[in-house]
């Protein structure tokens, strides 16, 4: 029979909210842990399969962790300051806060929906006044501190949307959101200092347990390198060229410079011969995005007709401008070494510049170890010898100076739209810019009647009643900052929050975060690399500079969820008609079995696609653990006879598996060990209590309403949730075991360890719950299995 799983899952999650089961609070007692999601965007949409998988990894850890006795901080919000509610309200007039607050009832039903043990307590809002007003109680400690300052930079400005882009937000020239042109433009911005805190950033990531590729990432986007920075006269101008060079051991190869297309002094040096097209091809490249510059393999540029003197051989050389040059990493130009430079070389190929070898041992472009050739100053010397003696000639010749570089560039800090955090700050005419006290906090979002930023890109706050626009003090009447902060401002310190969310007199006590910090788990999505998962890392520094925290870093270990691709193997959209909703799903099968069936699909940090008949067997597997405990009018079956050795050894081998999997983080593998546990008792015949309790432990963090119920039906009194983990005895696992080959048309795929002796159908199970199964089989029809008993098991598909 099928178990009522919609009755019994809100009766559970009812009990679980009325008796506050999954509060958290100080107690020194117990040993912490906090477990945290990178909290979601609330969306029109609601939330698509993917979002649970991370959820619900998380979910079983922090109920393991409460079975086990830690104290265990599980919070939920929302970052709710965004471009999609803003876009929405400029099309309707509805206020962006309407439609945020109608998304987050949304998602807090459906979270709910799937028995997630958040404490919902201490929910948080970005948007709320609340929250925000210690988001720019945080700004004025940078601004204190001189982290805050503004400053006129290139920016991307998309004229659709009229608003800044980050570099994120631009693919192929247009905004990733509608597809629009997207342009460069000038504009005074919030710039954040992250820059002084490179080093500290860099040396702190051998202190967290994340993935390798992520603290990669981190590390390419700091970019910290160790150079000279050299000048290069320009012939007819008093101006000099300046760059910087990791490589100024190859300056005697330097045949032709080149400047980014927005440089300074582009302008100046290009003679009247070539000014249209210098024209022209800057004007194509304001369309670009940085990225998007980086990624294009094509190259392309303009000579200006202006040469630059190298200053160690006195040679004239050509400069040039491209694209592939940023404005925004060195000075903005860079001396072309086409001899051993790959990039440099592809250049010189096209424009037929010369090319000029420094480097013995290997053709051009040859960037491997060798002698200085063609090089007066440093020939026959090694790279690290040179490198030294060549920049001490620089130095001496007053052309250079040694010096370390960083390609992580300060933070633009500001937008020119509405739904955003408005900045503590006035401006004066007589005594300049001055910060509200914060005594003032929070600074409203004040009502305005159109959403929508001027073309000019003067931001919609701009447009707010003179009340509250205009401020006077002292006699002297200023006018507010009409800029917002961008997204990442509140993300950026709401894991403190959480620990202290109804705290009114500041952001977070020192005693709750000394406690509750750092997270012990944060998972989300390696696409935050850079962007978020660095900029809280920055801010958490400040505060602790500030002595408002006790920890330099806020999350000590993360880990990164795969995608969940469509059942046709496409990445889900609604342009592609493959987005899975959940509330489809918990309808159909219940929650139990769609948060098992997430943990099932393959291994959490792996992309996997849907397939509704991969639930389908998971919703079997529950209905067969029910039945093999309840008869047909759903009475409890379970007894208190003794075990058999298999069935003791069986229970015990499934609680280390299971446990030894959670902290592993392989939910998929623990999932396959239960169902084994399963078959095999309904194989034995055996109801005892001695096994099915503590196995239902096991699954209890997998499908907790399920758990709860027969835990419930099984006498006891109290919440499975917080009944003590079960203990497995080390003697009654010891087996001999066995390495079988799993073969797909005869030839080996994997490796699976089983007990000696196991049968086909307990060596199915665990070979099927393995990735390279799944990656090898697939949807493909399995038309025969040949198994030959503790050696090999071949599937024929």
């Amino acid at each position: 029979m099928i178990y009522p799983f919609a009755k019994i899952e809100a009766k559970w999650q009812e009990k679980w909210e009325e008796d506050k089961v999954f509060q958290a609070k100080i107690d020194k007692s117990k040993p912490k842990f906090y477990a945290l999601d990178m909290f979601p965007y609330p969306s029109s949409n609601g939330l698509h399969v993917g979002h649970p998988e991370g959820y619900t990894a998380s979910d079983i850890v922090s109920r393991y962790k409460r079975a086990r006795g830690f104290n265990v901080l599980h919070p939920m919000g929302w970052d709710a300051f965004g471009l999609p509610a803003e876009q929405y309200a400029i099309k309707t007039g509805i206020h962006p806060e309407t439609t945020t607050n109608e998304s987050i009832i949304t998602f807090t039903r459906q979270l709910k929906s799937l028995g997630f043990s958040y404490d919902w307590s201490r929910e948080i809002a970005t948007c709320d006044p609340k929250y925000y007003k210690w988001t720019q109680f945080i700004f004025l400690k940078l601004y204190e501190k001189g982290l805050a300052y503004q400053k006129e930079v290139p920016v991307n400005w998309c004229p659709a949307l009229k608003t800044v882009l980050a570099n994120d937000e631009v693919v192929d020239g247009k905004s990733e959101r509608g597809g629009h042109p997207v342009e460069k433009r000038p504009m005074v911005q919030w710039m954040l200092k992250i820059t002084e805190y490179a080093d500290r950033l860099l040396d702190d990531l051998d202190t967290v347990d994340w993935p390798e590729a992520t603290k990669k990432r981190q590390r390419d986007w700091i970019g910290k390198s160790y150079g000279a920075q050299v000048h290069f006269p320009l012939k007819g101008h008093e101006e000099s060229l300046e760059i910087f060079t990791t490589r100024p051991d190859t300056i005697y190869g330097a045949t032709f410079m080149v400047l980014a297309p927005e440089h300074a002094l582009v302008d100046q040096i290009t003679t009247e011969e070539y000014r249209d097209k210098v024209k022209g091809y800057q004007k194509a490249t304001a369309g670009k995005s940085d990225i998007d510059r980086q990624a294009d393999t094509t190259k392309t540029g303009e000579f200006t007709g202006g040469y630059a003197i190298n200053p160690v051989n006195g040679e004239e050389i050509p400069v040039w401008i491209a694209d592939y040059v940023l404005m925004g990493y060195g000075t903005g130009a860079i001396m072309a070494v086409p001899g051993h430079d790959e990039r440099d070389y592809e250049f010189a190929q096209k424009f037929e510049i010369p090319v000029v070898m420094v480097i013995d041992g290997g053709d051009a472009p040859h960037s491997g170890e060798g002698r200085c050739i063609n090089s007066e100053v440093i020939n026959g010397l090694e790279k690290t010898e040179a490198i030294a003696k060549i920049t001490e000639h620089l130095e001496e010749k007053g052309a250079g100076k040694a010096q370390i570089q960083y390609r992580l560039r300060d933070w633009l800090f500001s937008r020119q739209r509405y739904w955003g955090e408005p900045f503590p700050i006035v401006h004066f005419p007589e005594s300049g810019m001055k910060t509200i006290s914060a005594d003032e906090l929070p600074l409203l979002l004040p009502p305005i009647d159109s959403y929508e930023p001027s073309d000019s890109g003067e931001a919609p706050l701009a447009r707010a009643s003179e009340d509250w626009l205009k401020v006077e003090k002292n006699g002297e009447v200023g006018t507010r900052n009409t800029d917002t902060m961008p997204g990442a401002a509140g993300s950026s310190w709401y894991f403190l929050r959480y620990t202290d969310p109804h705290n009114e007199e500041e952001p977070f006590s020192f005693e709750a975060q000394d406690y509750w910090m750092p997270v012990d788990l944060y998972i989300g999505g390696p696409e935050h690399a850079v962007g978020h998962l660095l900029y809280s890392r920055f801010w958490q520094k400040v505060l602790f500079d500030a002595g408002l925290t006790s920890g330099t870093e806020p999350f000590q270990k993360l880990v990164h969820q795969g995608m969940i691709l469509g059942e046709d193997n496409q990445k889900m959209s609604k342009s592609k008609g493959n987005v899975i909703n959940p509330d489809d799903m918990v309808s159909q099968f219940g929650a139990d079995s769609f948060r098992m069936y997430e943990m099932f699909m393959g291994p959490l940090d792996k992309d996997k696609p849907w397939a509704t008949n991969g639930l389908i067997g998971v919703s079997k597997f529950l209905n067969k653990f029910w039945n093999l405990i309840h008869d047909e009018e759903n009475n409890i079956l379970v007894d208190d006879s003794e075990l058999s050795k298999e069935i003791m050894q069986l229970t015990h081998r499934t609680i280390k598996k299971v446990t030894d999997d959670i902290e592993s983080m392989a939910f998929n593998t623990a999932v396959s060990q239960m169902m084994i546990f399963v078959n095999e008792m309904n194989k034995s015949g055996c109801r005892s209590s001695q096994a099915i309790k503590p196995v239902i432990q096991c699954l209890a963090p997998f499908a907790p309403h399920f758990a709860e119920e027969i835990w419930e039906k099984l006498g006891e009194s109290s919440y499975i949730s917080v009944a003590p983990w079960p203990e497995y005895n080390p003697e009654l696992i010891k087996s001999d075991e066995v390495k079988i080959a799993v073969q797909i048309k005869g030839k080996t795929r994997g490796i699976i360890t089983v007990d000696m002796d196991s049968s086909q159908e307990v060596v199915e199970e665990k070979a099927r719950g393995e990735e390279f199964f799944a990656r090898n089989v697939g949807d493909k029809e399995i038309r025969k299995v040949i198994f030959v008993p503790n050696k090999i098991i071949n599937y024929i598909v």
